[in-house]
C-alpha cells in the first residue's frame, strides 16, 4: 500500500469514526469493546431486567436498532453487538466461518448475559440466531425471527437482487439509494424516523460498505450463512418459544416464507402493514410486535 492510499484510508476510517459517535450520541446506551472468539467485538449495552441480545442485518451494524431501544432499556437488559467484521467489529484474520460466528455469539451471551437471553435477529442475524439456538437451545430463553434469511429458499425481487449487486460492487451515494428504496416501502419515512442521525447514519452505512474487510465478512456471512437454508428437520428441532416479524411488502425475504414456517412450526407470525425488509420503518408497530413476541421474558 502506497503512502498516498495509507493517508486516504486512515482520513477515510477517521471520518466513519466520528460519523458513528454522531449516531451514537444521546443513545441510552454505553459502549464498550470486547475480545470474543478472536473477534474484537464493538458492543451497545443498556437497560436493567432480562437480558435481550439484538442480532442486526447484513452489511449493517448495531445503531439500526437506535429507534427500538429507548423503549426496550425501560424494561429490558438490552446487548446490541456489530457482527463479526461488520460496523467496529474487528477481525485481524480475517472474517469467520460459519463456526466461528456460532463461537462468537456464545462467547457474547456467556459475557453479557447472566441468564439465557432473548435472541433478537433481523435478516443476516436472525438466519445466525436461529442456527445458533438450534445448536444450543440451552443458552436461549427466547426467538424472534425478523425478515430471517436461512428460513427458506433465497429467491428476492430481481430488482432487489439487482440493487444489492451494484450497491456491493460499486458503493456510492446512488447504490445506497437505489438499495435503500428495494429494502424500505418509504426510504423518506426512514430518514425522517432516525432524524438528525440520518445523515452521519447514512455516512457511516457508505463507508463501512467502501471498507474491503467489512466487505470480505458481509460476503462470507451472507454466503455460509444468510442464504444458504436451514433444513426444516433441524429448524423443526428449535424447542424455545419462537416468534416471526415479517413486512407484508419484504421483497428480499417474500412474506410467504415466512407464511409456510409459521404454518409448518406453529411459530407466531407478527405482520407489519405497509413495510418491507426494513420493517422498523414502522416502528410503532414493530415496537408492539417484537414486545408481544418477546412475552415475559
Amino acid at each position: 500500500m502506497s503512502r498516498q492510499q495509507v493517508v486516504e484510508d486512515s482520513s477515510r476510517r477517521a471520518n466513519g469514526d466520528d460519523a458513528r459517535r454522531r449516531v451514537l450520541a444521546g443513545a441510552p446506551v454505553a459502549e464498550r469493546r470486547l475480545d470474543l472468539a478472536g473477534v474484537s467485538t464493538a458492543v451497545l449495552e443498556g437497560g436493567q431486567g432480562p437480558p435481550v441480545v439484538l442480532l442486526h442485518g447484513q452489511g449493517g451494524w448495531s445503531g439500526m436498532w437506535l429507534p427500538n431501544i429507548p423503549d426496550l432499556v425501560t424494561t429490558y437488559r438490552v446487548v446490541a453487538p456489530d457482527l463479526p467484521g461488520l460496523g467496529a467489529s474487528e477481525v485481524p484474520d480475517g472474517p469467520p466461518d460459519a463456526a466461528g460466528v456460532l463461537a462468537w455469539l456464545g462467547e457474547l451471551i456467556q459475557r453479557t448475559c447472566p441468564v439465557p437471553p432473548a435472541l433478537v435477529g433481523v435478516s443476516l442475524g436472525a438466519s445466525i440466531a436461529a442456527r445458533f439456538t438450534i445448536a444450543h437451545p440451552d443458552q436461549v430463553s427466547r426467538l424472534v425471527l425478523v425478515g430471517a434469511g436461512s428460513l427458506g429458499r433465497f429467491r428476492p425481487a430481481p430488482g432487489v437482487a439487482l440493487a444489492m449487486i451494484r450497491f456491493i460492487a460499486r458503493p456510492s451515494e446512488r447504490t445506497q439509494r437505489g438499495f435503500m428504496r428495494q429494502v424500505a416501502v418509504d426510504p423518506a419515512r426512514v430518514q425522517a424516523l432516525m432524524g438528525e442521525r440520518w445523515e452521519p447514519s447514512r455516512a457511516y452505512s457508505l463507508d463501512r460498505a467502501r471498507t474491503p474487510s467489512v466487505r470480505a465478512a458481509n460476503r462470507r456471512m451472507l454466503r455460509e450463512l444468510g442464504t444458504k437454508t436451514i433444513p426444516p428437520h433441524q429448524l423443526a428441532r428449535i424447542a424455545v418459544p419462537t416468534s416471526l416479524i415479517w413486512g407484508r411488502h419484504d421483497r428480499v425475504m417474500r412474506l410467504r416464507i415466512a407464511e409456510a414456517a409459521s404454518a409448518r412450526y406453529g411459530w407466531p407470525l407478527h405482520i407489519i402493514e405497509d413495510a418491507g425488509h426494513f420493517s422498523i420503518e414502522q416502528p410503532e408497530a414493530f415496537q408492539r410486535a417484537l414486545r408481544t413476541a418477546l412475552g415475559n421474558h
